[in-house]
């Protein structure tokens, strides 16, 4: 299946949440047939906004609607996942169709308690950028996802943003630290640095549009750069200058080993929600 334009899979998410409408939103963008996505959930009022902004299927039920899935999209929230998730298993067919976890905590053997042994799974993490089809997201699948099921898992995460396989899943743990708590790290540090424009004399409106603008273009720099983002700093801080005297004060605060410390905290966080 190499063009979204002429997939043949058909998905079916669970709930109709910002992530799974962002998702839906970004496949039906670029070219995913519609009449081929359902999506379920209990709240009738998203379900007709997706339908009428993306003219996939819904309904509320979610038998019914796995029935005839190549793969289903477990968008809803972690702490009501194994109730939603287990009453699906009286309904699978064979073969098993692809079973997609965006929940931060829930692991594959979560899922193949509630489902079966059986039943190939992708445990993937997805990031709020996702919501502007800008994310990235990791990907773990176990042994039983098919090649063209892992095919599938890629093109769905592809097409809001970056999607990266892992061969472990103690991996996705590492990817929650980085990039699944990451954009709010970026927030901090943009709220951080309006709220010291503020202070040095600037209106709250310039300080925030220079401030955004210049993360925006910073991330656009070193994506489009094949130099590391080490250089890229060392690049704009020129000896003696100004933002040498800035880049000091924040080494000196202590910044890169805090930073280390946090994503840690992080990732073993993940790992306890798992437990």
């Amino acid at each position: 299946m190499n063009s979204l334009a002429t997939a043949t899979a058909r998905l079916t998410f669970i709930g109709a949440g910002n992530m799974a409408s962002s998702i839906i939103g970004g496949l039906v963008d670029k070219g995913y047939p519609a009449q081929l996505i359902h999506a379920t959930d209990l709240d009738t009022e998203k379900l007709e906004a997706l339908r009428g902004r993306f003219g996939i299927q819904t309904s509320t039920d979610n038998l019914a609607a796995i029935e005839r899935a190549d793969a289903v999209i477990l968008a809803v929230k972690p702490q009501i996942m194994a109730q939603v998730v287990t009453p699906l298993s009286a309904g699978l067919r064979q073969p098993r169709p692809l079973f997609i976890s965006i929940a931060a905590g829930i692991t594959v053997s979560n899922l193949q308690d509630w489902l079966g042994q059986d039943v190939p799974v992708v445990r993937a993490m997805p990031n709020t950028p996702a919501l502007v089809q800008a994310g990235a997201t990791g990907l773990f699948a176990n042994h039983l996802a098919t090649s063209e099921q892992k095919e599938i898992a890629f093109l769905i995460f592809d097409a809001i943003g970056t999607a990266l396989w892992f061969d472990d899943e103690e991996d996705i743990d590492r990817v929650v630290a980085v990039s699944g708590s990451g954009p709010a790290y970026y927030f901090l540090v943009m709220e951080a640095m309006e709220k010291a424009a503020v202070k040095l004399g600037l209106s709250a409106d310039v300080a925030r549009q220079l401030t955004l603008q210049t993360a925006y273009g910073s991330a656009k720099l070193a994506l489009s750069s094949d130099i590391d983002t080490a250089e890229l700093r060392r690049r704009v801080t020129s000896p003696g200058g100004t933002t040498e005297q800035a880049i000091l004060r924040l080494e000196n605060g202590g910044l890169i080993p805090l930073f280390e410390e946090a994503m840690r905290a992080a990732m073993d966080r993940s790992k306890e929600l798992a437990r």
